[in-house]
């Protein structure tokens, strides 16, 4: 079996709102082969620089686009074509842009193995410890504590045991803001329920370390990327003085920079975005994490792909401890997939079909589809 193409499509929304809000479209990696076998997989990163990392020509060795470094290849060989993509990449990737592409491709490279054999990824990666997960449901902040506090409750009205809240406007005011909004959604939430706080990298570590202790009341399950992701430092100052949880890693894409945020950050919650780091370097990552007894979850504000992928990737590590996600009304995200996951006591189940297990709708890709920039 050979790779015969490797494609990026781009779907969006037709109106994009300026939030932090990633399920407004999608960038999508496609893997044809001779044998008939298609691979899925996702990118959540800038579409427009992905699909050219992608689809460019050859500039030269070390320098050029990956799907011309796919074709004719084997795609059950996927170790050995990640090292080959990130070697003849050197000069403009080894973290970001170009990991991302390598990080949806690597995706549909291990849906096409799956399938070729009739085996789960999970089945790949060496078993599943466990049959069924924790699922929270992933949410923007509303503008208002009222707003949010309608939004925790339509969380458990469907279903959900758990569920976060992120970015704008939490955190960009003062501290009274703050507070009535933690009280609003702990009002509505309950005692049961529980709260994560994805606060979106606005604070230093000395405002983070008062604004935990003052969050305190509200019983947190963690507190998420206070600060800016090269603030190794201050994370490590964070994690020294403070009880609560401190999460983050969905801007990171390789081992190397987990190692960092784990070693010197002192987190302890290593977030891991399938959709960035791929199969292959997520259980890379998670098997660090472990070693240093760190629980991981995945990111995902996307589509049922990375979903797919997620599930497939906590079921075969030791220490996952949720999944994330995203419950944006988005048609892109929540529609995308033709079997999406079903909660069930608030939990998801672990696909058992080959491959990732999900296969997006066509029809979907048409309708949202952008065919040039």
């Amino acid at each position: 079996m050979r790779i015969t193409d490797v494609e990026a499509l781009y779907l969006r929304l037709p109106q994009i709102q300026a939030r932090t809000d990633s399920s407004q479209d999608a960038l999508l990696v496609r893997v044809t082969t001779d044998a008939g076998i298609v691979g899925w997989g996702e990118v959540d990163s800038c579409p427009w620089a992905v699909k050219a990392a992608i689809e460019a020509p050859v500039s030269h060795t070390i320098a050029g686009g990956l799907r011309q470094l796919l074709i004719g290849e084997d795609p059950l060989e996927i170790g050995r074509l990640w090292k080959k993509m990130y070697e003849a990449t050197l000069y403009c990737g080894r973290d970001g842009l170009f990991v991302h592409a390598m990080a949806g491709i690597d995706l549909a490279l291990w849906d096409i193995k799956g399938k070729a054999l009739g085996r789960p990824v999970w089945d790949l990666a060496g078993g599943k410890f466990r049959d069924k997960i924790r699922v929270y449901a992933s949410n923007m902040f509303r503008f208002t504590p009222g707003e949010t506090a309608d939004r925790v409750r339509w969380c458990k009205d469907q279903g959900f045991t758990a569920a976060k809240f992120g970015w704008e406007p939490f955190g960009r005011s003062d501290l009274a803001f703050d507070l009535r909004m933690l009280e609003a959604m702990r009002n509505a939430a309950g005692p049961d329920f529980d709260l994560m706080l994805d606060v979106g990298l606005v604070w230093d570590a000395t405002t983070t370390i008062q604004r935990a202790r003052a969050f305190e009341p509200f019983d947190l399950f963690w507190i998420e990327e206070p600060l800016h992701p090269d603030d190794l430092e201050g994370y490590g100052r964070v994690a020294a003085r403070i009880h609560q949880r401190l999460a983050a890693g969905e801007e990171e894409c390789t081992l190397r920079g987990f190692k960092r945020l784990i070693d010197e950050g002192g987190i302890g919650l290593a977030q891991i975005d399938l959709t960035r780091c791929g199969m292959t370097q997520a259980l890379a990552i998670a098997a660090y994490a472990a070693s240093k007894g760190i629980p991981v979850a995945n990111h995902n504000f996307t589509t049922d792909i990375n979903t797919a992928a997620s599930l497939h990737f906590l079921a075969a590590v030791p220490n996952a401890l949720v999944l994330e996600y995203c419950v944006e009304p988005s048609e892109i995200s929540r529609a995308l997939a033709k079997n999406p996951f079903r909660l069930e006591d608030g939990c998801f189940r672990i696909p058992d079909s080959p491959g990732l297990g999900v296969e997006p709708d066509p029809a979907l890709i048409e309708k949202y589809l952008v065919r040039q920039l």
